[in-house]
């Protein structure tokens, strides 16, 4: 009941009540003293008309009316004239004298709490206006236990009604509590539950449905949160089964190619000029696709190879990528720059970086060609004491928004339509393999710069965000 979010309610709320019950109190029970000793003194004063209506009284009715009004005697004062209309003997000194003219807040607090402290027999002297105009001043004399006798059970009862109202009133709070806070939070938790059974199931996913506001703030978070696991998990079990069948495609696509690169040993021993020079070309873009399809089935065991590092020579890389998307660009006004020094060579996997600059060139030549004008890639390296440096640039129209933000997550960072997204991810899985990191440095309506960084020491870099 303790640890329950409405139980925590419900004690608070009568511990909050009786708090305030107890600020009230003093106030009440100070008001609860100035009306009594106002109505002793009005009391008094009824009693005193009797003695002015006949010259003379019995001993026995004025000790009566003594006792009706609750005072010992009673004392007039009219025309400046002081006059003992009620007296009997006083059983003690009078020990305090209080003023009910004019008295203060404060004044009359302290005086009420005084009067609930001292339990001794006391006499005190009230002091008051008489009503209706019946003289300057009344004054009484009385016993002060029957008056802290009547605060103390006034104050009992006030403390017993505060507790009947606190228990009403946490009651009343512990059904709203449960009703408008405990049972839409135990909806929610009963929905997580039957989400978390089978979160690939969207029927599971909550519907936003309560009436108070920050709950249902986080009815919608938590629908929010579900449609994008649920998606992410449907999409997670395409790609496993998408990775199976590339898995499948490659290893026979593998045998293929195999097949075609006994064939293209043989045409190197040919004469004819033009099958010299392409033969070599040849045979570098069949080795090249059985080692893509060797690293996809190794890809589809979760074990990506790592790179085979050796000096390798950028430019020649770079000269190969280059002349492979001239062919691919045809006649289409496109150029290409290259400002490779000659001696800069890499200590890198040469297919490996092959792979990422051409995924980099095909993407800035796809991007100028849809743009229906001219264009130009750059492909530029540079190096310090640390780092090598490679950039791709091109003028194309730079990458969209959505590209921008899901550029290397797979099947989302796609411009071209019918595109998978897969090459830039590729491209920053090799590269971090080497301990670099791939970069986009601009992308806008002057077109869109990469920069491949690797280090030369044999350490990592640290990833950057785009």
């Amino acid at each position: 009941m303790l640890n329950t979010l409405s139980g925590r309610f419900l004690i608070l709320t009568v511990i909050f009540v009786m708090l305030a019950e107890i600020f009230i109190f003093v106030p009440s029970v100070a008001r609860f003293r100035e009306d009594y000793l106002l109505a002793r003194l009005e009391r008094a004063q009824i009693a005193s008309l009797a003695v002015e209506a006949t010259d003379m009284i019995a001993p026995e009715l004025e000790a009566e009316l003594l006792t009706n009004a609750g005072v010992f005697n009673v004392v007039l004062r009219r025309d400046d004239m002081r006059q003992l209309a009620l007296s009997s003997p006083i059983p003690a000194e009078i020990a305090a004298t209080y003023d009910m003219r004019d008295p203060s807040g404060p004044a009359l607090i302290r005086a009420a709490l005084g009067t609930l402290w001292d339990q001794s027999p006391r006499i005190i002297r009230v002091i008051g206006t008489p009503v209706q105009g019946g003289g300057q001043l009344i004054e009484v004399t009385m016993d002060q236990m029957p008056l802290r006798s009547a605060m103390i059970e006034y104050g009992l009862n006030v403390l017993l009604l505060s507790a009947i109202i606190s228990v009403i009133t946490a009651f009343l709070l512990f059904l709203a509590v449960q009703t408008f806070l405990v049972r839409p939070i135990k909806g929610v938790i009963s929905h997580m539950q039957n989400y978390a059974e089978a979160p690939e199931d969207a029927r599971r996913i909550i519907a936003p449905s309560a009436g108070v506001r920050e709950l249902r703030d986080a009815e919608n978070a938590l629908q929010m949160m579900q449609t994008q696991l649920t998606s992410a998990l449907r999409q997670k079990d395409r790609l496993a089964q998408l990775g199976g069948a590339v898995a499948k495609v490659s290893h026979d696509l593998r045998n293929i190619l195999t097949s075609a690169q006994l064939f293209t040993d043989r045409i190197e021993g040919s004469d004819d000029p033009l099958v010299i020079r392409m033969a070599p070309k040849l045979v570098g873009s069949i080795t090249r696709a059985v080692h893509l399809c060797e690293s996809t089935l190794a890809f589809g065991r979760a074990d990506e190879p790592s790179p085979r590092l050796a000096r390798v020579e950028l430019a020649q890389i770079v000269d190969e990528v280059v002349e492979s998307e001239r062919l691919a660009a045809g006649d289409y006004p496109l150029s290409f720059a290259e400002d490779i020094p000659a001696t800069m060579n890499l200590r890198a996997d040469s297919e490996q970086i092959y792979r990422v600059l051409s995924n980099l060139v095909r993407n800035a030549r796809q991007a100028v060609t849809a743009t229906g004008n001219p264009g130009e890639i750059c492909i530029c390296g540079e190096e310090d004491d640390r780092l090598w440096r490679i950039t791709v640039s091109d003028t194309g129209p730079g990458l969209p928004p959505k590209a921008k933000e899901h550029l290397f997550q797979p099947f989302q960072g796609g411009v071209r339509k019918g595109g998978a997204g897969l090459g830039l991810v590729i491209s920053g899985d090799l590269v971090r393999g080497h301990g670099g990191r791939l970069t986009l440095l601009q992308s806008d309506a002057n077109g869109t710069t990469f920069e491949i960084t690797l280090p030369k020491a044999d350490f990592a870099l640290s990833p950057e965000t785009v």
